[in-house]
C-alpha cells in the first residue's frame, strides 16, 4: 500500500509542479502574443520554454527529490523528453487551432493537459528521474 501511496503523492506533486509551469508557460505566451503583438506559435514556443525551465527545477528538487543526481546527466535526458514536448505543444496548438478556428489560448490549454500527462510525466518519470537511473549516476 505504501508503494501506491508514493506513486498517487508524486503524480500529484508532478501535476501541481506543472501547474507552475503552465502558468509561467501560459503568462508568457499571452503578455508575448497579445501585449507584444507576437506571432501565437513563436509565442507558444517561447512559452514552453519558459514553463519547461521552471518545470525541470521543481522537478528536481521537490517531486522526484533527485538531488543525488549528476545535473548535467538530467539536464541532458529532460532535454531530449522536453524538446519533443514543446514540439507537440507547438505543433498542436497550430495545427489545432487552424483546423478549428477556436482561440489558440483554448486550443493550448487542451494540448498542454494532453501533452503534460501523456507525455512529460510519464517520460520523466521512467525515463529522467527514475529511481533505478540514480543509482547509476552518484
Amino acid at each position: 500500500m505504501g508503494n501506491m501511496r508514493n506513486a498517487v503523492t508524486t503524480f500529484c506533486k508532478a501535476q501541481f509542479s506543472a501547474w507552475i509551469a503552465t502558468c509561467v508557460d501560459f503568462s508568457v505566451s499571452l503578455v508575448l502574443a497579445r501585449v507584444c503583438g507576437l506571432w501565437y506559435a513563436y509565442a507558444t514556443f517561447l512559452g514552453a520554454v519558459s514553463g519547461g525551465v521552471t518545470n525541470c527545477f521543481i522537478n528536481y528538487r521537490w517531486v522526484f527529490n533527485a538531488i543525488g543526481m549528476k545535473k548535467s546527466y538530467v539536464a541532458l535526458r529532460y532535454v531530449c523528453v522536453w524538446v519533443v514536448s514543446i514540439a507537440l505543444n507547438t505543433m498542436g496548438t497550430y495545427q489545432l487551432t487552424q483546423a478549428t478556428g477556436i482561440d489558440f489560448i483554448i486550443v493550448k490549454a487542451v494540448v498542454a493537459v494532453l501533452v503534460a500527462v501523456l507525455w512529460n510525466y510519464q517520460m520523466q518519470r521512467v525515463f529522467v528521474f527514475h529511481a533505478n537511473n540514480r543509482e547509476q549516476v552518484k
